[in-house]
C-alpha cells in the first residue's frame, strides 16, 4: 500500500506544480489508504481458495486462516471503499473520488475477481488498477484529468508487468499449486526473462516522454536516465541468467526505482 499511496501523492505534487496545501495532501492519502485498505480486504475474501493453497505468507492472511469470517471482510471491506469515496467526495471532489472507486473496483471484479485466474495476462491488464493512485493525486490537486496525469498513469501501468513477473519467477511453485495461470506457470522462464526485458525497455521509452514534451527539467531527466539504465542492465542480467538471486534483485529494485522516479517528478518543479 505504501507505494500506492507514495504515486499518488507524487501525482498530487505533479498536478500542483508544487508543494500542495497539506491538508488537501491529508485528505488524499486518507482517502486512497481507505480505498486500498477496502479493496485488500475484498480480495483477501475472493482469493481465500487459492491463499491457502500458496506459500506461508498468503495461508496467514486472516481469511484463509480462518480468523475473520468471509462475511465479515466482505463489510469491513465494503465499508472501507464505501467510506473513501463518500470522504473523497465531500473533501477532495468527485472526479477523485470516482478515480479511486474505479480503481477499486477494477482490482477486486476485474482483476481479483476475473484475470488472475484465467489469463497470463492477468498482471498487464490488471495492472491498470495499481496505475490509478497518480490519477487520483492529480484530479485532487486539479479536479480534472489531461495528458501529463495520463503519462503517470502509463508509467505504473508499463512498469507493472516487469515487477510483477520477476516476483512470480521466485515463486512460481506457489502459483502453480495454485493453478494461477501466472507467466512463468505457463510460458516458461526464458519467455518470461524475454518478456520482463522488452516490457523494461519499453519503460525506458515511455519515462522519456515528459521530457520530449518539458513536463520536466533536469531532477527528473538524470532520475529517468539513470534509474532506467539500471533497470534495463538488471532485466538483461536476468535475461541471460534467470536464477532466483537475478530475479529478487530486480524484483527488489524495481520498487525502489518507482518509488525514486516518482519523487523526482515531484522534486523537479520545486528545485526549477
Amino acid at each position: 500500500m505504501s507505494l500506492l499511496l507514495l504515486t499518488g501523492a507524487c501525482g498530487m505534487f505533479v498536478g500542483a506544480g508544487g508543494v500542495p496545501p497539506l491538508d488537501d495532501l491529508a485528505v488524499l492519502l486518507a482517502g486512497l489508504a481507505l480505498a486500498c485498505g477496502g479493496a485488500s480486504a475484498l480480495n483477501h475474501v475472493l482469493d481465500r481458495d487459492i491463499d491457502r493453497l500458496m506459500g506461508a505468507r498468503t495461508r496467514r492472511r486472516p481469511v484463509a486462516a480462518g480468523r475473520v469470517a468471509p462475511s465479515r471482510a466482505l463489510e469491513f471491506g465494503l465499508a472501507l471503499s464505501a467510506f473513501s469515496f463518500v470522504l473523497l467526495s465531500a473533501l477532495a471532489n468527485p472526479l477523485t473520488a470516482l478515480l479511486a472507486l474505479v480503481g477499486n473496483l477494477f482490482y477486486v471484479l476485474v482483476y481479483t475477481r476475473w484475470l488472475k485466474r484465467s489469463t497470463p495476462q492477468n498482471i498487464v491488464i490488471g495492472g491498470a488498477a495499481g496505475a490509478v493512485p497518480p490519477l487520483v493525486g492529480w484530479a485532487a490537486a486539479t479536479g480534472n484529468l489531461t495528458l501529463p496525469a495520463l503519462v503517470l498513469f502509463l508509467v505504473v501501468f508499463v512498469w507493472t508487468p516487469p515487477h510483477f513477473w520477476a516476483l512470480a519467477l521466485l515463486i512460481e511453485r506457489d502459483y502453480a499449486a495454485a493453478r494461477i495461470p501466472m507467466l512463468p506457470v505457463v510460458r516458461g522462464e526464458r519467455e518470461t526473462t524475454r518478456q520482463i526485458l522488452l516490457y523494461s525497455l519499453g519503460l525506458v521509452a515511455v519515462t522519456l516522454l515528459p521530457l520530449a514534451w518539458s513536463m520536466f527539467g533536469l531532477v527528473y531527466a538524470l532520475a529517468a536516465l539513470s534509474l532506467g539504465a539500471t533497470f534495463v542492465v538488471l532485466a538483461w542480467q536476468l535475461r541471460r541468467e534467470a536464477t532466483p538471486r537475478r530475479a529478487a534483485i530486480l524484483f527488489h529494485f524495481s520498487l525502489a526505482y518507482l518509488a525514486l522516479l516518482f519523487v523526482a517528478m515531484a522534486v523537479d518543479p520545486i528545485a526549477a
